[in-house]
């Protein structure tokens, strides 16, 4: 695929997607590494959560200088997957990936991401940043149940946060988007789209998750409870691909844990 092709004349081929809050420290990095991509058929879509420094005018200022670049300023503050969501909607691309604020893409990127997504047409997402396979080279498709036995029986795959996904708009819509949630929209995401479509699982280098004081992932402990209650929902639920064996020794394991015990206050289990 030639990194100037369109999926639709006239439209862009990726529609990378910005949500910001509060980042006027690292905006204005994460809004270059994109501009600076190989593939060139992109538009990049900021759109701020009524953050309380400067971020949007130094996101509008890369607006005037780049046609590619388009700004929004929420009314109200929605959070973090309902932004994404709110983002998602004004994207015309054939595929969504997500660069936030703080993060990075390298120059090849886009150009990667897209082309493996490529040459898995059947396939509606991907997700990039993964541990090396011992049995096949990236990239590699795989079914739903695949899917969930990488990630439950193998080395993991839900765990990756939106920076290390791409996602086909139509799926992204058909699905429905992010559940407005906080910090496990994603892991809930990953369930929910594994059980309709194929995923694509990409190498590493492509992207680079920024670590600092302020990060949304101080809280992820916080969280625990919440990310097991979702892949206890997603084990149980009657479309799990997985077979039933595989999904009780699974819990089996997972009974084991502290969390377990936390969780048997307030959610039947067993």
């Amino acid at each position: 695929m030639d990194r100037n092709e369109s999926a639709i004349p006239g439209l862009p081929v990726v529609s990378v997607l910005m949500t910001s809050y509060n980042c006027e420290k690292y905006i204005g990095d994460a809004i270059r590494s994109v501009l600076s991509s190989t593939f060139n058929n992109f538009e990049l879509i900021i759109v701020d959560d009524q953050s309380k420094d400067a971020s949007i005018q130094v996101a509008k200022k890369f607006a005037l200088e780049d046609p590619r670049v388009s700004v929004y300023l929420n009314e109200k503050n929605l959070g973090d997957y309902p932004n994404r969501n709110r983002a998602a909607s004004y994207a015309r691309g054939k595929y969504l990936k997500y660069v936030d604020c703080d993060d990075y893409i390298y120059p090849w990127g886009l150009e990667l991401l897209v082309g493996m997504m490529e040459k898995f047409p059947d396939a509606g997402w991907g997700l990039c940043s993964l541990e090396q396979n011992e049995k096949a080279p990236f990239p590699i498709e795989l079914t739903p149940k695949a899917a969930y036995e990488y990630n439950y029986l193998g080395p993991g795959l839900f765990h990756k946060a939106p920076l290390s996904s791409i996602i086909k708009r139509e799926v992204f819509i058909a699905v429905g988007g992010f559940l407005p949630v906080r910090i496990v929209g994603d892991l809930e995401m990953w369930h929910r789209l594994a059980l309709r479509y194929k995923v694509v699982l990409m190498p590493g280098g492509i992207s680079w998750n920024r670590v600092h004081q302020k990060s949304e992932m101080r809280f992820f402990r916080e969280y625990l409870v919440e990310y097991e209650k979702i892949m206890i929902f997603y084990l149980k639920s009657v479309d799990c691909p997985l077979d039933k064996e595989s999904v009780q020794n699974i819990l089996r394991k997972r009974r084991q844990s502290s969390l377990w015990q936390l969780l048997k206050s307030g959610m039947k289990l067993d």
